[in-house]
């Protein structure tokens, strides 16, 4: 990035802007894993994000024009991007998920699960029982596993739990923000301690599961996130143990608990390897989601003593 962009030669239309944040981005260091894999999708975002355009505008849009005060704000936003390291939804201040628009900031992390994949598929064919009434999402964050389920599932009733009050004050913000006040309520919980006694048809947890070794060796990036929300103990699995071992009491029977553990699970099979994990495949990338259903979680219950 250059400080000698006068007034003549700044970019003047969004193509232009488009392109020259392209090659800013490309030429630094910063690292893509919070949405985006590329630097023209980041410049895509971050370019109709300053020019208040819909992300999924056309070619059309090319020419449209930037004004000074618009620049200075690209500007801004990509001197952060660039030199601070922060990942692009903190800057934009939101983020998609699902085909779906949340508020995002660093209350929690930033949502790029891959089982945004599994709610547009109606979990099948994994989730085998009759048309589900109730979900819970375990370590919910921002809310955006549990909201993308609820606006898709106009039926479903949805509980969001998570120990961090500001993550769920974040959450409670995109239950607003996506108008699902009705069907979608708030729990601050360590784990199940809160939760009235219920059954669910499906439990989703996106936990913390990163261990110690790969925290310290993550991008920049990851350090704006909250620690709280990704460490989990020397493994990264501390979280998902005790989830496998309290879960079956809160499913129904046919219920159905979907846990990413992402890197960690290998480690996770070493430590239960007698269990029935399936471990997911996705379209759009990502790994490391496991399923496993309250019957099978009923059977194995012996595994999680000790």
């Amino acid at each position: 990035m250059s400080d000698d962009n006068t007034a003549n030669d700044r970019p003047r239309t969004v193509g232009e802007a488009l392109q020259y944040c392209a090659t800013q981005l490309e030429a630094s260091d910063v690292f893509f894993g919070h949405g985006t894999d590329n630097a023209w999708d980041e410049a895509v975002q971050l370019v109709l994000g300053v020019a208040d355009l819909p992300l999924d505008s056309g070619e059309g849009v090319m020419p449209h024009p930037l004004d000074d005060a618009g620049f200075a704000s690209l500007e801004a936003m990509l001197r952060r991007r660039i030199e601070n390291h922060e990942p692009l939804p903190y800057i934009l201040g939101r983020a998609w998920f699902a085909g779906l628009e949340f508020l995002c900031d660093p209350r929690a992390i930033i949502p790029r699960s891959p089982i945004a994949e599994l709610i547009l598929h109606g979990f099948k064919p994994w989730y085998s029982g009759p048309q589900p009434q109730r979900l819970l999402d375990m370590c919910c964050g921002g809310g955006c596993i549990g909201l993308a389920a609820a606006h898709f599932w106009p039926q479903l009733i949805v509980d969001l739990v998570d120990l961090d009050e500001n993550a769920l004050a974040l959450a409670a913000d995109n239950v607003k923000f996506l108008g699902l006040q009705q069907r979608c309520s708030i729990v601050q919980s360590n784990l199940f301690d809160q939760l009235k006694p219920q059954s669910y048809d499906l439990i989703v947890s996106n936990p913390p599961y990163v261990s110690q070794d790969d925290l310290a060796a993550m991008p920049a990036e990851y350090h704006h996130e909250p620690s709280l929300a990704l460490a989990s103990g020397p493994d990264g699995l501390t979280l998902t143990r005790q989830i496998l071992r309290r879960a079956a009491d809160f499913l129904s029977p046919d219920g159905l608990l979907v846990v990413e553990v992402g890197n960690s699970w290998q480690d996770l099979e070493k430590h239960y390897p007698q269990l029935p994990f399936t471990w997911l495949e996705f379209e759009h990338g990502g790994h490391g989601v496991l399923a496993i259903t309250a019957k099978e979680l009923q059977e194995y219950s012996t595994s999680f003593t000790g």
